[in-house]
């Protein structure tokens, strides 16, 4: 139990909680376990920022009910929490933890940390333009050496092998960490007092309690044994949760990428034998998984083209070089050529995963009604460009006809969970079956040849500078205006290549210019950094 030099007796708790995690029921369980046990019990809820499904402090403080009777007085406790004056601090997501600690709710000398390792990203990190995740591990570095004791699981992995919900296996780890002042036997019997799936709960509980003892275990033995290396606070669950977010080059792509699945079209194995023949092992998994992106995307023959790109590309490569080239404009011609049209689009959102994943993640109760909304804002460009290329383009063309596409562009709801709407979308998606003879495509397919073609002739000349040119395809993504900002920058940067040339080290500007170009929307840094380097560039590009 912790302790505190002007009060002893008040034990202290703080729980971090996202919206739809089930904070006000693991609250609600506290109080009853504490209440049953002998505390008086007190709890405060403070709703955060609408980050995810939003984010609430719960705050609760508990007071032997036995010494209030012997001082004759109730106690006086706070409502909110403060700085280092924190017992217990529990954070159902790992972001929420470094919040927590953000906060000075944890310390060193009192403060035990109970988080699940699992993240639900911010809408920071969604939003951003390059790779916006946050780093795990430095999270879990820095609640290694601010807790007292940190017990760290993935919380949300057992609540789903239990089907249940991550707040019983929040309260297991509590009481599985030893650090509350009441039995897990009342936290059981609170569940079973709440009468609500209380076998799903149960068995959720005692998952949490198991995998959070065995963690409190080891990080007490390692700490009596003297200096506690890093590894022996993080659980297995911490380990894999963490990510390295930094570009994978080709000789270890093959160890961090999941392999594509095992072909069973014979026009698939055809596939996997040329790259199996034609292109170097290091790199048979990335294009194994590009090939198989591309398959999904349009057919085999689409797949096919995507591989024949690539033959000249390696015939500027060497194994001496580790093939950095190559595995860069895979991944870069992967994704081009499986840019997001029309068809792509209404495909991916109705495909039964996405509606079993949507089913898994909300969880309907029965006699709940769930329903799938998608909003869709066409512009004249995404109408136009998804017709076949001799009436698409003089539509976009002409003022008149232009103005007659406007018609049907603008904010468009559709049930996808209806009938109708799923029918209407599926209808979208069947016009891949032309998407090669599209107006979009033609204007893609011209994109990226000029892209291979640049980069055939840089690299003779400047193999680092093809390398960082090739890796600028990041830039080129998404649709609607994020698809034309982007592209903008990317056509910045290739026109850019003739004078940073003429730089001490162009490789190094490109790579610059690819991170400035990512670092925001307005593109204040990327016009700054584009000035700088290519100091007689007149104008810039937002």
């Amino acid at each position: 139990m912790g302790q505190h030099a002007s009060n002893p007796a008040v034990f202290k708790l703080a729980i971090a909680a996202l919206g739809g995690q089930g904070g006000g029921v693991l609250t609600q369980w506290l109080l009853r376990a504490a209440e049953s046990s002998g505390f008086i019990a007190q709890s405060t809820s403070v709703p955060g920022v609408a980050q995810r499904t939003g984010a609430t402090l719960y705050y609760l403080e508990f007071f032997p009910r036995a010494a209030a009777q012997a001082a004759a007085a109730e106690p006086v406790l706070a409502l909110m929490p403060n700085p280092g004056d924190v017992d217990l601090v529990v954070a159902s997501e790992l972001m929420e933890a470094g919040r927590a600690i953000q906060r000075g709710l944890v310390t060193r000398d009192r403060t035990t940390l109970v988080v699940s390792t699992h993240r639900v990203y911010t809408i920071g990190e969604k939003s951003a333009l390059g790779d916006g995740l946050a780093d795990s591990e430095t999270v879990m570095q820095v609640a290694r050496a601010t807790a007292k004791q940190l017990v760290a699981l993935d919380m949300e992995a057992l609540a789903q092998a239990h089907n249940s919900v991550i707040s019983s296996v929040v309260l297991g780890a509590l009481a599985g960490s030893g650090a509350l002042p009441f039995s897990a036997q009342s936290c059981e019997e609170a569940i079973r007092a709440s009468g609500r799936a209380v076998t799903r709960n149960l068995a959720a509980f005692e998952a949490g309690k198991a995998r959070a003892a065995a963690e409190a275990g080891a990080n007490g033995a390692a700490q009596r044994g003297g200096a506690v290396p890093p590894e022996a606070n993080a659980s297995a669950d911490t380990q894999r949760s963490s990510g390295n977010h930094s570009a994978v080059r080709p000789d270890a792509g093959a160890a961090l990428l999941d392999p594509p699945p095992a072909p069973a079209n014979p026009r698939a194995k055809a596939l996997m034998e040329r790259i199996a023949t034609e292109f170097p092992d290091g790199c048979g998994n990335l294009l194994g998984i590009g090939a198989h992106r591309l398959v999904d995307y349009h057919n085999h023959a689409y797949a096919a083209l995507y591989l024949d790109r690539l033959r000249p590309i390696l015939r500027q490569d060497s194994e001496a070089r580790g093939y950095a080239l190559l595995a860069e404009t895979a991944r870069g011609l992967a994704l081009w050529m499986s840019y997001e049209d029309t068809a792509r689009v209404a495909d991916l959102k109705t495909r039964a995963a996405r509606f079993a994943r949507v089913g898994a993640e909300m969880r309907p109760q029965q006699g709940q009604v769930m329903r799938i909304v998608d909003y869709l804002a066409p512009r004249a460009e995404e109408i136009g460009g998804s017709l076949p290329a001799w009436l698409g383009a003089p539509l976009l063309r002409w003022k008149c006809t232009r103005k007659l596409l406007s018609a049907f562009t603008g904010g468009k709801r559709i049930a996808t969970d209806r009938v109708r709407g799923y029918l209407l979308m599926r209808a979208m998606a069947r016009t891949r079956a032309w998407r090669l003879s599209t107006l979009r495509h033609r204007e893609e397919d011209e994109r990226i040849r000029n892209w291979l073609a640049t980069l055939a002739e840089l690299a003779p000349g400047n193999y680092d500078l093809a390398v960082e040119f090739a890796a600028c395809q990041t830039l080129v993504k998404g649709y609607g205006e994020t698809f034309e900002r982007g592209l903008s920058r990317y056509q910045a940067v290739k026109d850019a290549l003739p004078a940073l040339q003429n730089r001490p080290e162009p490789a190094a500007a490109v790579r610059e210019l690819r991170a400035a170009a990512l670092a925001d929307e307005p593109g204040e840094a990327f016009n700054a950094a584009l000035a700088r380097l290519c100091e007689n560039r007149p104008g810039n590009v937002s």
